[in-house]
């Protein structure tokens, strides 16, 4: 069992900034990938920003959907074993509900990205008004 729990999240109007945070109570924060999805409502999930861990193998690119590139920005913090996704000029489209994933212990990033993750945080709500 896997926990993620995340915070962060709110309403805030088109233009503004959030930063969400997603602490992982995991044994090892080191070589998982970790990163975040979204779903609006009525639309699939899409995955939006992954990151891996680092660990003796390296941390790899940075995965970011087109829609979020150079607006968002995913981070670790290792030692707390969190990752948040700071989300800047937001737009309504961003509105929906983000998740907290990860997958333990992989090599990158790469395959989870190109299909999913084991573990889900509940959601968190962003809500972005024009």
């Amino acid at each position: 069992q896997v926990d993620l729990v995340e915070s962060g999240g709110g309403s805030v109007q088109a233009g503004g900034s959030l930063r969400l945070s997603c602490v992982a109570d995991v044994r090892s924060f080191s070589r998982n990938c970790m990163g975040w999805y979204r779903q609006a409502p009525g639309k699939e999930r899409e995955p939006v920003a992954a990151t891996h861990t680092g660990g003796s193998v390296g941390s790899g690119p940075i995965y970011y959907a087109e829609s979020v590139k150079g607006r968002f920005i995913i981070s670790l913090d290792n030692m707390k074993k969190t990752v948040y996704l700071q989300m800047n000029n937001l737009k309504p489209e961003d509105t929906a509900m983000y998740y907290c994933v990860a997958d333990l212990g992989v090599v990158g990033c790469g395959g989870s990205w190109r299909s999913t993750f084991d573990h889900w945080g509940q959601g968190i709500q962003v809500t972005v008004s024009s």
